[in-house]
This record gives structure tokens, C-alpha cells and sequence, in this order.
């Protein structure tokens, strides 16, 4: 099938397609301002050492001992995750309002960019509160690390501040109507072809040709009535011959 015959089976679809399209990109878009609750980031920093004193942290610092410290940074990632951590944190902070199981669902761990600064990041429906948790979080982590690793070389980097003020990231309305754009062009497009695919009614003399095998010698066009009303009202008049006239004879 070539090219031109695509864009002709899209071109009988275009009203169809634009349906699709405008439909699912208006919903997504109402969906997305009107109904999806906004989320709220926040996130406090932790910094990992080998030893918490300084003056002996100095003489100490070499490649390898950052990078061992690095690699204990996935273990700490592991254990702020833990329900023994999470519920020290709601039995130390009640006025959080949380389970631990949901401070599992809300806290994210991670390392930023491979360096021993780790950052809690909490999301949710108030930036206050997940502000409030991060903190909560790490501050339990640095108090309780030292009995769980027999070492105190975690420290609080930099804290959330809960009355700053900050915008949702999430939901992001432009890119949910963007890729609702991109899926409905798609679908719209795939049902346009799967409707051609089973359509097998008989439209164009190429139609014809390929199912009898022979080729079309002439087409009789199309003749609509305002066509005819069109004609008729462009016809000369001419004078009737009839009863209406009067004959005379000379004998």
C-alpha cells in the first residue's frame, strides 16, 4: 500500500480521529486540574562520615574510605525503610498523624550523585507535613544509627523548612494532556485503519479492479437533484407553440 493510500485512510478518519483526540485530551485535562489531589515535596539532607569527630576525620581521608562510606550508604538506605525505624518515628512524633506503614509508602531514600550526602524525601497532600516527617525522619535516624551500626558518623545536613512556600509537583496537567494527545493520535489512527481493514464495501474503480482482476472501461458520475435545479435555471427561454397562439389564414 503506498504512501498516498495511507493519508487517504486517514483523511476519510480525520473527523473521527479529531473526536478521539479532543475528547480524551479535555478529560485528561479536567481529570487532571479538577480531581487528582496536588502533591507536595520535601526533603532533608543527611551527611555520612567515617568517624563523627573531624580532627580525626582528616588525617583519615583518602579514596578508599570515601568510598566505603558510599557503600554503607545503601545499607543506611535500607534501614530508614525499616518498620523497627518508621515506628520509632510515630511513636516520638504522634502529632504526625501517620502509621508506619504509611511513612513506608511516603519516604524515599537516595544518595546524591553517588557523594555520602543522603536526602529523605517525603511526598504528600501538605508540603508542611512532608516537611515535617523528613525531619522527623532523619533526626530518629541519626539518634538511633549509633546503636544500630555502633559507629556515630551520621549527621543532618540541611532540614525541610515547613513554612516555606512551594508549588505541587504532581499532577503535571501540560504533559498528562500531551501524552493523552500522542495516545489518542494513535488509537485514532489504529481504529481508522482497522475500520478500512473491514470495511469491504466497493468505493473506488481501484476497488473494483482488484476484486474482479479487470479494469474499469468507463464511471457513470454522480447525479444529484441540485444539480438538475441548477441546469433547469440556466436553460433559455423560448416561446411555447400552442393553443395560446392564434392562427390566420388568408384565403
Amino acid at each position: 500500500m503506498e504512501l498516498k493510500q495511507y493519508w487517504l485512510i486517514v483523511k476519510r478518519r480525520l473527523l473521527l480521529i479529531a473526536l478521539i483526540i479532543s475528547v480524551s485530551c479535555l478529560s485528561i485535562g479536567i481529570y487532571s486540574y479538577y480531581f487528582i489531589t496536588p502533591q507536595y515535596d520535601a526533603s532533608a539532607k543527611l551527611i555520612v562520615n567515617q568517624y563523627k569527630d573531624s580532627s580525626s576525620l582528616i588525617p583519615s581521608i583518602d579514596v578508599g574510605s570515601i568510598n566505603s562510606t558510599i557503600g554503607l550508604i545503601k545499607t543506611y538506605k535500607e534501614i530508614i525503610k525499616t518498620p523497627r525505624l518508621m515506628k520509632i518515628v510515630v511513636k516520638e512524633y504522634p502529632e504526625l498523624g501517620v502509621s508506619y506503614g504509611e511513612l513506608i509508602s511516603k519516604v524515599n531514600v537516595s544518595s546524591v550523585n553517588e557523594t555520602q550526602v543522603m536526602s529523605i524525601s517525603v511526598r504528600d497532600n501538605s508540603y508542611e507535613k512532608a516537611a515535617n516527617i523528613a525531619n522527623a525522619v532523619a533526626v530518629v535516624f541519626q539518634q538511633k544509627i549509633p546503636e544500630l551500626m555502633k559507629v556515630d558518623n551520621v549527621s543532618v545536613l540541611d532540614k525541610a523548612d515547613p513554612k516555606e512556600l512551594h508549588g505541587p509537583v504532581a499532577p503535571n496537567p501540560k504533559l498528562n494532556i500531551a501524552v493523552a494527545f500522542m495516545l489518542a493520535l494513535m488509537f485514532g489512527i489504529g481504529i481508522s485503519f482497522l475500520l478500512d481493514y473491514l470495511d469491504d464495501t466497493v468505493k473506488t474503480e481501484e476497488d473494483i479492479e482488484n476484486l474482479l482482476g479487470v479494469p474499469v472501461l468507463t464511471s457513470i458520475p454522480r447525479f444529484k437533484e441540485t444539480d438538475f435545479t441548477d441546469r433547469s435555471s440556466k436553460a433559455p427561454l423560448t416561446s411555447p407553440v400552442g393553443r395560446e397562439h392564434n392562427v390566420s389564414l388568408d384565403s
